[in-house]
């Protein structure tokens, strides 16, 4: 067979030959174009997310950005190897053992039920039992050494008129709606009523307008869970988003970045600048791009207790046409009524007509048991966007408001009778000894001689959280020094702080607070001198629990060694 007569024998020679017809030649040129079109399209949506980063970083933010995530991968490299890793995971091991030692008692005298018991216990012995659970050796809440956790005054918060503990209400309107399941509101209507008064009734303290509409959940993550959704979903069905994202104060409470994972929502971090603390307007705006679905403030944040400057991005928000949040979980019964009770305050509501959304959680100051929250909406159009409806399931048509399917009635039962128990003279009242505490504490701060040389307020707090650095101790060692003294306060990153939110327990403990913080001030500053005269520095090498965990974590370019100390920590609270 000569050359001439051979047959096509690869893919490449056969595509040359049919590219020698008309037809082959036209099918040639359609691929091209195509090729063309996905190589531009392409080049498209990667200048357009180029183009977007530079906007809302800069120049020097993206080289910064970029700087800090390479860092970080090749940290995380570093730490995979071999013999680093092994060191790294037994130290892990017995920092998670001696949690485990501290949350999980032993010894004689602790009994362990890992098993039903073959015959049920006696009512007898059930309350007996009970009571040595509560009585379990504990921080001490109820002597106001807690900051947050516990927002009730137990006994001393009382109704106006009658003097009955708050408490025992609660426990009586459990008592009658044990049972009770608002998934079924036809055998339920008392529960029902009272989750939609519940409902009406904080929306009508954040000055909603009329056809606004909300729903109870079972804590401030899930409100703001709710609301990430409404708006993802409501992006998603208005203009089409695919990718969406949303802008956040770096303040911003933590349950934001959950629901961005949850719901795959690209966060954007805002800088929060001292000496204000607040969040930079020209950074959100920078930001800000055609995929934003919602732009987020805080009245206040968790970790300084600063209200954001809620207007300025009120006027952001409608001007581009993205719903607002506002997370009121924190403020919640104080904010709305600062100018009732005698307190600067700020617009942060529904009256600012970019606002489109609030969290407002009724378990904090509104003093409800805890499992109580609320998410509002400007209008039930923007509630409608978070409900999850099967139209066509085989077990009937389903539909539910917020995460769960069965709620406790109990709970809301529970949260309606705090409500109107308290009335708004109470909250006023509460709100007037809370906020003074806190007044009181931040006017020692700043006035006091021992705590004005070494520790600074964070910001120009207005509500109930004090926050305050040192740029001359390791605040954390004071935090350690508190924790000796039997206070329980909080601990702060990025910047290094304590933050303590008052509640009606300590109102009754500010003084010694102060007491004991001016104590703790000096001793970490006398330890201090002690080691520099030793010739071992200002920062000793045994820390406490909070100096030891933060040290660590701010040292670190790549967290993986504190996600698993966390990991760790939360396996332990399930160990029997």
């Amino acid at each position: 067979m000569t050359g001439s007569s051979r047959l096509p024998v690869s893919l490449r020679d056969a595509y040359q030959a049919k590219r020698t017809t008309p037809r082959g030649q036209l099918l040639a040129l359609n691929v091209d174009i195509l090729r063309n079109i996905v190589f531009i399209l392409f080049v498209l949506r990667w200048t357009r997310k180029a183009f977007y980063t530079l906007k809302g970083r800069g120049l020097t933010g993206t080289v910064i950005d970029t700087y800090t995530s390479v860092r970080r991968i090749l940290y995380g490299y570093f730490l995979r190897l071999p013999g680093v890793r092994s060191k790294v995971q037994s130290q892990v091991g017995e920092a998670i053992s001696k949690l485990e030692q501290k949350l999980v008692p032993s010894g004689p005298g602790i009994d362990r039920y890992i098993k039903l018991p073959a015959e049920g216990w006696s009512a007898e012995e059930v309350r007996k039992e009970l009571e040595k659970l509560s009585e379990m050796k504990h921080t001490r809440w109820e002597d106001g050494r807690v900051s947050g956790a516990v927002y009730h005054g137990g006994k001393e918060l009382v109704k106006h008129h009658g003097g009955e503990d708050l408490v025992k209400l609660q426990t009586e309107a459990f008592a009658s709606f044990t049972y009770s399941n608002p998934i079924h509101p036809d055998v339920f209507p008392g529960v029902r009523k009272m989750e939609a008064e519940v409902v009406a009734m904080v929306l009508a303290m954040f000055n909603a307008p009329e056809g606004a509409a909300g729903v109870t959940t079972s804590g401030g993550t899930e409100s703001i869970l709710m609301a990430c959704l409404s708006a993802r979903n409501k992006a998603y069905a208005e203009r089409g988003v695919t990718e969406p994202e949303m802008i956040l104060p770096e303040t911003a409470h933590t349950a934001f970045r959950k629901a961005g994972e949850y719901f795959k929502i690209k966060i954007h971090l805002a800088p929060c600048p001292a000496p204000a603390y607040r969040v930079n307007l020209r950074a959100v705006q920078r930001l800000v791009n055609p995929n934003t679905v919602l732009l987020v403030g805080s009245a206040p944040n968790f970790p300084h207790g600063i209200i954001d400057d809620i207007s300025g991005l009120s006027r952001i928000a409608a001007r581009k046409g993205i719903p607002l949040h506002v997370d009121c979980c924190l403020g919640s019964f104080l904010v709305p009524f600062l100018q009732k009770a005698g307190f600067e305050t700020e617009m942060f509501d529904f009256r600012l007509k970019g606002v489109t959304s609030i969290s407002c959680d009724t378990h904090k100051y509104g003093f409800a048991p805890k499992g109580n929250s609320t998410v509002l909406y400007r209008s039930d159009a923007l509630r409608a966007y978070q409900y999850f409806i099967c139209p066509d399931w085989s077990g009937g048509v389903y539909a539910s408001p917020s995460i769960a399917g069965s709620r406790p009635g109990a709970l809301i039962a529970g949260c309606w009778a705090s409500l109107v128990a308290c009335g708004e003279s109470g909250y006023i009242a509460a709100c007037h000894k809370i906020v003074g505490a806190a007044k009181r504490i931040e006017s020692e701060l700043h006035a006091h001689p021992v705590l004005a040389a070494d520790l600074k307020v964070m910001g120009k707090p207005l509500v109930s959280v004090v926050a305050f650095t040192s740029s001359t101790l390791d605040i954390y060692d004071v935090a350690d020094a508190m924790s000796a003294r039997g206070w329980h306060l909080n601990a702060l990153q990025n910047p290094p702080a304590i933050h303590v939110a008052v509640t009606l327990p300590i109102v009754g403990a500010a003084d010694q607070l102060i007491t004991d913080l001016v104590e703790s001030v000096e001793s970490v500053r006398e330890a201090e001198r002690q080691r520099v005269a030793q010739g071992k520095g200002a920062k000793g090498s045994v820390k406490g629990d909070a100096a030891a965990l933060y040290g660590v974590a701010g040292s670190l370019p790549n967290k993986s060694v504190v996600v698993d100390l966390a990991k760790g920590f939360l396996d332990t609270l399930y160990k029997a």
